[in-house]
């Protein structure tokens, strides 16, 4: 276990987890970098985080950290500056009509049941298909900094969307969106356009992405947003 020392905070440690099956690149192993312990890794200190290529799951707190593979590479968009696609014109003006809710990270029958739909739909056999109620909490649910869960809902009271979105201190993160697989658009591409403007409304210079793989297809929508910067070496460009 070693300190990551240009971390201005010496109390937190750092350690790489055992190799498991990566997610996203067949028959690759992947390693993880964990920050611990989970209880002082509040708001300011995942800001900073990160900043520096991390992200969250429920209080796990990690970074690729691969033995011969770099690629996997955090993604943040510039608020300010983003142009949308016409694409994503599209989409945005087709999904207008719903309606937003932020709140606090809750326990929902409802928001349990769209996971699991969308789960079924979007991602079946990916292993997260069957998630109980427990690992569905864990995920989204469970968290030591600054979170809120936004809702969007048709006009006829339809829960068509569910965001789970981390506020930092220069910008958004966006953790995990889950929606309705049967309703027609890109509620997907809606829901990311949405959090760039909230980063516009609140001031905040960048949405977070997580990482972008370049031979993962499931990653390739990222690409799209423009303009972004990515981490590379440790730095951003």
């Amino acid at each position: 276990m070693s300190q990551l020392k240009e971390l201005p905070f010496s109390t937190l440690q750092f350690y790489s987890t055992a190799p498991y099956p990566c997610s996203y690149l067949p028959d690759q192993q992947a390693r993880s970098q964990v920050a611990a312990p989970a209880h002082l890794i509040n708001a300011g200190t995942y800001s900073h985080l990160v900043e520096q290529g991390f992200r969250r799951s429920g209080l796990f707190t990690y970074r690729p950290h691969c033995d011969h593979c770099k690629a996997c590479v955090p993604v943040r968009v510039d608020a300010a500056a983003y142009t949308p696609t016409r694409s994503q014109r599209r989409a945005w003006k087709q999904h207008q009509s719903l309606q937003a809710l932020v709140a606090e990270p809750v326990w929902s029958p409802e928001h349990y049941k769209l996971y699991t739909r969308y789960q079924q739909g979007r991602h079946p056999g990916g292993g997260m298909d069957d998630d109980s109620r427990t690992q569905y909490a864990q995920f989204l649910l469970t968290t030591r900094v600054n979170t809120r869960l936004v809702e969007f809902r048709t006009a006829e009271d339809e829960l068509a969307i569910v965001s789970i979105i981390d506020v930092l201190d220069e910008g958004l993160s966006s953790v995990y969106t889950f929606y309705d697989p049967d309703i027609a658009g890109s509620l997907g591409t809606y829901s990311i356009m949405w959090q760039i403007e909230q980063c516009r409304l609140l001031g905040l210079p960048w949405l977070y992405l997580g990482y972008w793989i370049a031979a993962s297809p499931k990653m390739s929508y990222k690409a799209s947003f423009q303009p972004q910067q990515k981490l590379i070496d440790d730095r951003w460009q």
